[in-house]
């Protein structure tokens, strides 16, 4: 019975400090355009090898 006076109000905080890191997410625009960060990684490796190749041919 003991543990319970410690248990609810740790998850009390627990719940309130999730609740503020999601609130200060999406007011901080960490929700917003999520398809073009993931797609952007794949973009800018393929760029990246073509300049790497670009460069590899011309010191040939």
């Amino acid at each position: 019975m003991l543990s319970i006076y410690l248990l609810i109000p740790l998850s009390l905080m627990l719940f309130v400090v999730a609740i503020w890191a999601i609130y200060y997410a999406v007011k901080s625009n960490q929700f917003e355009d999520l398809d073009n960060a993931s797609e952007q990684i794949i973009l800018d490796d393929r760029q990246a090898r073509r300049k790497t190749k670009r460069i590899h041919k011309e010191q040939r």
